[in-house]
C-alpha cells in the first residue's frame, strides 16, 4: 500500500546546492575550525540570498533528499549486518543533538528525530514534515546541522571524510547519465 509520504511523490529539490553547503560545513569540521571562516560564511550567505523564495524551498527539499539518501544507505548497510537502522543510528544522533543546545533547541529535536525515522522507514522526510505545516524559522539551522551530523555519521562508519559527499555525487552522476 502506497503512503502519501512515499518518496516517489516528493520533490528532490536542489540536492547539489544542499550538498555544497553540507560539504562546506564538513570540511570546516574536519579542519577543526571552531568558527566559520568569515569569507566562506559570506559566500554561503550570498548564495542563499541569491536563491529567492522558491530557491529556499528547493534547498529545503534538497536537504531532506540528502537525509533520505543517507538513511537509505545506512538502512542497506544495517540490513547487511542484521541490524535495525533506527536502533543503530537514531539514538546516537539524538544524543548528539541534545549535547548541542544552541543549535538544537529542545523543541526541535523531536522533529529532527522524526525526519530520521521517516527516512529510515522508507518515507520522504519532507513529505512527512509537511503533514505538520510549513517549515518554521526555528527549524532551519537544526535541519542543516542534522544533515551535517548524518553525513559525518556515515563518514565515521566508512572511515572516510569524503564518503557521504562522494555517495551523493556518484548517485547524481549516475542519474544524469540515465
Amino acid at each position: 500500500m502506497s503512503s502519501p509520504c512515499d518518496p516517489e511523490y516528493a520533490p528532490a529539490g536542489d540536492v547539489g546546492a544542499a550538498l555544497m553547503m553540507i560539504d562546506s560545513r564538513l570540511k570546516a569540521l574536519y579542519e577543526n575550525k571552531t568558527e566559520t571562516d568569515p569569507e566562506q560564511q559570506q559566500m554561503l550567505d550570498h548564495f542563499a540570498a541569491s536563491m529567492g523564495p522558491t530557491g529556499v524551498d528547493e534547498l529545503l527539499d534538497g536537504a531532506c533528499t540528502l537525509i533520505y539518501m543517507f538513511m537509505k544507505w545506512l538502512r542497506t548497510a544495517c540490513e547487511d549486518h542484521d541490524k535495525d537502522v533506527i536502533e543503530y543510528s537514531v539514538p546516537s544522533l539524538v544524543a548528539t543533538m541534545r549535547m548541542m543546545p544552541k543549535t538544537f533547541r529542545p523543541e526541535v529535536i523531536p522533529t529532527m528525530a522524526g525526519l530520521l525515522i521517516a527516512a529510515g522507514t522508507g518515507l520522504s522526510p519532507n513529505l512527512w514534515r509537511a503533514q505538520y505545516g510549513s517549515w518554521r524559522e526555528v527549524e532551519m539551522n537544526p535541519l542543516e546541522a542534522l544533515v551535517v551530523l548524518l553525513a559525518e555519521h556515515l563518514n565515521r562508519i566508512a572511515d572516510d571524510h569524503d564518503f557521504a559527499t562522494r555517495l551523493i555525487t556518484d548517485a547524481l552522476s549516475r542519474a544524469s547519465q540515465d
